[in-house]
């Protein structure tokens, strides 16, 4: 059975291992967030699983790959969990309204371990934050993928998205061709 758990110290040691096995919870960044986020756990593991949980954006500002530095948007992140850490799922929104920024690449992101991949852990995880979106009273959520991942397309079709249009990417990520999907809540 997969679950998305609050990310808590009781389950650091897994993801923690999830990591140092070379995944990395950012589909961008890769393993420069790896680093990063071991590092962070290392320094304060309580100040570390704080950080995943900000929905009033009390936090820094977010790094773009391109450097730049914008505004933290409200969000949390959940841990796909089947006994032990199988991924991350996180869910990012603008306080009154569905619209998102464009250095914002969709309101949910998410990313499974290689080892537990086609096995529909994704599509169980992305299932379930539907239920956390709904919550804040967003009346759609916007999922974007690269047209060369069918994989995720399978994902958020199978989740009731539909595709909306074809766009190219802000700067700050090279301006790459990404798809935008949308999923009425």
């Amino acid at each position: 059975m997969v679950e998305i758990v609050k990310p808590a110290l009781e389950h650091l040691p897994s993801y923690k291992a999830a990591l140092e096995r070379g995944w990395s919870p950012d589909n961008v960044r890769l393993q420069e967030a790896t680093r990063e986020q071991l590092a962070a756990i290392e320094r304060d593991p309580v100040a570390f699983l704080a950080s995943l949980d900000d929905p009033e954006a009390r936090g820094g500002p977010i790094t773009l790959p391109d450097g730049t530095q914008v505004a933290r948007l409200p969000g949390f992140r959940r841990w796909i969990w089947d006994g032990e850490a199988s991924g991350s799922i996180g869910f990012r929104w603008q306080k009154g309204t569905a619209e998102l920024p464009s250095h914002v690449l969709g309101h949910i992101g998410y990313a499974v371990v290689p080892w537990k991949r086609r096995r529909g852990y994704a599509t169980q995880a992305l299932r379930l934050m539907l239920d956390e979106a709904r919550a804040v009273g967003l009346p759609y959520v916007e999922v974007t993928a690269k047209p060369g991942n069918p994989a995720s397309h399978k994902v958020i079709l199978a989740n009731g998205g539909r595709l909306v249009e074809r766009f190219f990417e802000d700067a700050a990520y090279g301006g790459a061709e990404s798809l935008r999907f949308r999923i009425e809540l």
